[in-house]
């Protein structure tokens, strides 16, 4: 595989005043209009345009892939006006910061059902051979890999649950998006980019089933609810009863704890407030 090597480029300002030079001598043989310093002359300026050619920018955060008839040479990267063989073609590679958004994608989460789905990439080259070299179109590539990796994604986790143990897409954003990172990090690796980050951008239910998914929503929200009320209610029963028995506080036989409980449990996970009733017979509510 091929990896990038940095080459110094000669600054372009020596080379700019000697040609600058040749070009004085140039006007000077033609005044002179000696027949054969104009012919000395006119060669001087061919080679003079010639390596004029030579000269080149680089910006900050900028890359020059140098190549030679198909071979590559070297990057440069210091920025400034540089000078290299005229013969060498120098492609510009941006080294900065950048970032797209993916389309919103349709895909079937991991319980099938359709959702759409789209994500923002923070990304940069960090090797300018394997970017010229590797792919056809490293920016190209970057987008075709991050989709293909926000779709393999979504196939991995339910759009929502409510159990804890299992990552969902809307309620683990953090661990998805060091994941998707993670996952199109190392399919852009062979093209020389380094993926700095990646998060969802857009998460939704396919319009087709937004709102029968909205009921399960509520109706999976309600039930996760209930269990959560009925386990703290069976709880306080349990501590109402053993405190009642360890304080000797009152005596019951298992008709009354039954009847006990069941009138604590109505309470307790009731939606609408109680209305006590006392029992002179019994001393309970």
């Amino acid at each position: 595989m091929l990896k990038e090597k940095e080459r110094k480029a000669v600054s372009g300002w020596g080379p700019l005043i000697l040609f600058f030079f040749f070009d004085l001598f140039f006007i000077a043989g033609i005044i002179i209009l000696v027949p054969w310093l104009k012919i000395v002359f006119t060669v001087l300026l061919v080679l003079d345009i010639f390596f004029l050619t030579g000269l080149f920018f680089i910006n900050p955060n900028e890359g020059r892939v140098l190549q030679l008839f198909g071979k590559y040479k070297g990057t440069a990267k210091e920025p400034g006006l540089r000078w290299a063989n005229p013969l060498y073609t120098k492609r510009r590679i941006s080294l900065r910061v950048r970032n797209f958004e993916t389309n919103r994608l349709k895909v079937n989460d991991v319980d099938g059902n359709p959702v759409e789905i789209g994500a923002i990439v923070v990304w940069k080259v960090v090797d300018t051979a394997e970017a010229c070299f590797q792919v056809d179109n490293y920016e190209e590539f970057v987008k075709i890999q991050s989709e293909a990796a926000v779709r393999n994604l979504a196939t991995q986790h339910p759009y929502d649950t409510h159990h804890d143990e299992r990552v969902s897409l809307r309620g683990h954003t953090a661990t998805i998006s060091d994941q998707l990172r993670i996952e199109i990090q190392e399919r852009l690796a062979q093209a020389g980019v380094e993926v700095l980050e990646a998060r969802i951008s857009h998460l939704a239910y396919a319009p087709e089933i937004a709102e029968a998914m909205l009921r399960r929503q509520q109706a999976g929200a309600v039930i996760a609810a209930r269990q959560l009320i009925v386990e703290g209610a069976v709880g306080m029963v349990e501590m109402a009863l053993e405190q009642l028995s360890s304080k000797k506080i009152l005596e019951l036989d298992e008709e009354k704890k039954a009847a006990m409980v069941s009138n604590l449990l109505v309470v307790l996970c009731g939606e609408t407030s109680t209305q006590p009733v006392v029992n002179t017979g019994t001393l309970y509510h």
